[in-house]
């Protein structure tokens, strides 16, 4: 049996450990460890100019969106979609994903780089839209076995709208150009 004093050393070290790695492996981190870059450009926003405290909350946003989405086509599970999706992006993601259960297929995604570039901030703040040009390297797998590798650079038109305490990705189209 633990002594009190050994109870509390035990506690503030499994303390430090899971904070120590929360630092090296950020909640926005995929499974593979790589972070989700995203740069934003809000200086054409309009009619609404864009806050730095909103401007700040899209970027973290968007990268917990990527890489919930990222983690929800590799493991073939919809549950990382609650939360960061909404309306048609998550249909649409949640359509992928029973198809690829269907095959047996997944994707990986890693090295993503997303630009974006505020187009449209409504005046009552409860909807942006923004053009993002991602970058990324992507596999397509076979269960385990890589059938597909590329690098890619997609544009998406994406609309985001508040939520109770985030902004979610309302639609996440794909598009040729801007």
């Amino acid at each position: 049996m633990m002594s009190r004093r050994q109870s509390i050393a035990f506690r503030s070290c499994y303390f430090a450990l899971f904070a120590g790695m929360l630092l090296v492996c950020p909640p926005h981190a995929p499974a593979d460890g790589a972070v989700v870059s995203v740069q934003l450009d809000a200086g054409k926003a309009g009619p609404r100019k864009v806050e730095d405290a909103t401007r700040n909350r899209i970027i973290a946003d968007y990268r917990v969106a990527w890489s919930s989405a990222a983690q929800a086509l590799q493991s073939n599970s919809i549950e990382p979609l609650h939360g960061p999706f909404t309306g048609e992006a998550k249909t649409w993601l949640t359509d992928t994903i029973t198809q690829q259960n269907r095959t047996g297929l997944s994707r990986r995604f890693s090295d993503q780089n997303h630009k974006m570039e505020v187009v449209f901030y409504a005046p009552e703040g409860d909807l942006m839209e923004l053009h993002d040009t991602a970058g990324y390297h992507l596999q397509v797998l076979d269960r385990d076995k890589v059938i597909h590798d590329e690098d890619v650079t997609q544009r998406y038109v994406v609309l985001m709208t508040p939520a109770a305490d985030r902004w979610v990705v309302r639609q996440l189209q794909a598009v040729s150009k801007f």
